[in-house]
């Protein structure tokens, strides 16, 4: 929307406008991240949820550098040319879990298409030394399409994650101009692998809305998850991070996200959806519900 040639976003809602983030609740987990020469998306991508799982002990520590190969119009992360990766990074990531006693942990990387493979070797490694410790944690990837090659997925799931998550992120008429060097046929093809190649990995995936799609878009990607053999999908609000990235076109209200729950649900998917949902909110919940329902 735009008046007089500038940009204007819809009212900030109640709904919205009411979540604050205490930041005194960030330092501990903070403190020893940057002990370990760690970081976590949910910094750098400013989730609105990082105060309450860092509350809780819980990060989505995010791998392979800062410093993400692409632009996409909806995240804050930094991009340009990323620096050689950290060999030492997983062994640092495996001591956090360890510190922070970690029942799941959840490992996500910036996009690496700068590398042969992406940077799986990096998810590889992680999921290997964490799966090394006593008590081993429950693991849940969130990777990059590594632009439609399957041998990347296969390394990943050769080194036994518990669940494999790979976010659509939008809908197919918003990738242009949401996801520009991504594709929706991508996406799919990573959660068909999954579960083509290791139907017991939980299969997970993720959507925002506010960027311009509509309900029957959103509940059209639902079904192609559903078909590509997904089970858990994570549905949540856009917020604008910066004036840098694209703006929120609207704000779903609460209740048009249990709408699009009851339609995940009609399709025999496992919906978290709502206006703060996002990829790895209450992961470890939505995989010990998938495994005990």
């Amino acid at each position: 929307m735009s008046f007089g040639g500038q940009v204007t976003q819809p009212t900030l809602p109640d709904w919205i406008r009411g979540r604050k983030i205490r930041l005194g609740d960030l330092h501990d987990v903070k403190r020893r991240m940057r002990g370990g020469g760690l970081h976590t998306v949910c910094e750098e991508a400013r989730c609105p949820n990082r105060g309450e799982c860092f509350q809780h002990g819980t990060a989505t520590f995010l791998i392979n550098g800062r410093v993400c190969t692409r632009s996409c119009g909806y995240c804050s992360i930094a991009h340009g040319r990323p620096q050689a990766v950290d060999s030492e990074e997983p062994r640092q990531l495996a001591e956090a879990a360890v510190a922070m006693g970690l029942r799941h942990v959840v490992v996500t990387a910036v996009d690496r298409d700068d590398l042969p493979d992406g940077g799986a070797a990096g998810f590889v490694e992680c999921v290997r030394l964490l799966k090394a410790l006593e008590p081993a944690p429950t693991v849940e990837v969130l990777t990059p399409d590594f632009r439609g090659d399957p041998a990347c997925v296969d390394r990943i799931l050769e080194a036994g994650p518990d669940v494999y998550n790979h976010n659509v992120e939008t809908v197919p008429s918003q990738y242009r101009r949401v996801r520009r060097s991504g594709r929706y046929s991508w996406a799919l093809e990573v959660l068909r692998r999954v579960a083509d190649r290791r139907p017991d990995v939980l299969r997970k995936s993720g959507i925002m809305v506010g960027l311009g799609e509509t309900r029957d878009e959103v509940v059209a990607v639902l079904a192609d998850l559903a078909a590509a053999g997904c089970q858990v999908v994570t549905i949540g609000q856009y917020l604008q991070p910066t004036p840098e990235q694209v703006p929120v076109e609207r704000y779903w209200h609460p209740d048009e996200f249990a709408e699009l729950d009851a339609a995940g649900g009609a399709l025999g998917l496992t919906v978290f959806a709502g206006p703060f949902v996002r990829s790895s909110y209450r992961a470890e919940e939505a995989f010990l519900r998938v495994l005990n329902r």
